[in-house]
């Protein structure tokens, strides 16, 4: 079963979610709004990025409530895997929205179109995204490090972009109105390489969790285990997992004279040494003779 800790880790991550998808969405619709009435293909394409938003919003949701049950028989280490995967589907998202882009932006370009007409209110909704869109990154980059979450780490990164973008779309639309046509496409491209680095930046980050690389070196974890009175040594030492649930697995040699409860009070000690110095969540410990 869950432990009250981390439900509690989880309703808080799922109530900064659905605060953030009710300013995605009021995003995403003056967003289309401004596209359809300036005829722009980067305001699209921001508009776009925000509609992927409201999407990893909604998914991001539905993976928290996979994310928090506990462990099963199909998944005896719990759930909790599926946030990094859920981390991870925002990247490839970002993929498909680089595409789109990169591809009317070169059409345009080679085709030409009519520089987008866009109106002074149009400007100043666009101006109230951004100022939306910057609240919600430091709200969610706060609350994805006091939660440890890769999920809305990863989701405020992409609303970082956002923050980024909506700016390249507004200097775009001002390049435009002074008679520059090609700002706008020429803006999208730059648009679909910021996104791109968005999303390398999200596999960067979760792709050590979901190829269980290490969490600490060996070394570090001896150190930890070896410095509780009663331990010969550690050896066998494993560890995995993301930074909101890490497990380690070690062996410990005692003394081969100590009783068994002795021999528990040690482990005990050197579990409760490695969560508190080195934030482990789940530890096994095996004891072994010296």
């Amino acid at each position: 079963m869950p432990t009250r800790s981390s439900s509690t880790r989880d309703s808080a991550i799922r109530r900064v979610l659905g605060g953030i998808l009710i300013a995605n969405l009021a995003v995403v619709l003056v967003k289309f709004g401004v596209g359809i009435q300036a005829h722009s293909l980067a305001v699209f394409g921001d508009a776009i990025q925000s509609a992927i938003d409201v999407g990893n919003n909604l998914f991001s949701l539905l993976v928290m409530g996979v994310a928090s049950k506990g462990p099963d028989a199909e998944h005896p280490y719990g759930h909790a895997k599926f946030e990094t995967l859920g981390a991870l589907l925002i990247a490839v998202l970002l993929a498909i929205s680089i595409f789109e882009l990169v591809r009317g932006a070169i059409g345009r370009l080679i085709a030409g179109a009519p520089p987008p007409v866009v109106t002074t209110t149009g400007f100043l909704l666009l101006g109230a995204t951004l100022v939306l869109n910057i609240g919600v990154t430091v709200i969610e980059r706060r609350a994805g490090e006091r939660y440890r979450s890769e999920l809305l780490l990863a989701d405020a990164l992409h609303t970082r972009v956002d923050v980024i973008i909506t700016l390249t779309v507004m200097a775009g639309l001002l390049l435009a109105r002074r008679g520059y046509p090609w700002a706008d496409p020429l803006l999208a491209l730059i648009v679909a390489v910021l996104v791109a680095r968005a999303g390398f930046e999200i596999v960067r980050r979760t792709m050590p969790a979901l190829v269980d690389e290490r969490v600490y070196d060996e070394g570090t974890i001896r150190r930890e285990a070896e410095g509780v009175p009663g331990v010969c040594s550690a050896y066998a030492i494993r560890s995995r997992g993301a930074p909101a649930l890490r497990f380690a697995e070690l062996t410990i040699a005692v003394d081969g004279g100590a009783d068994v409860a002795s021999a528990h009070r040690i482990a005990d000690a050197v579990e409760s040494r490695l969560r508190e110095h080195l934030e482990l969540h789940q530890i096994v410990v095996h004891v072994e003779p010296c």
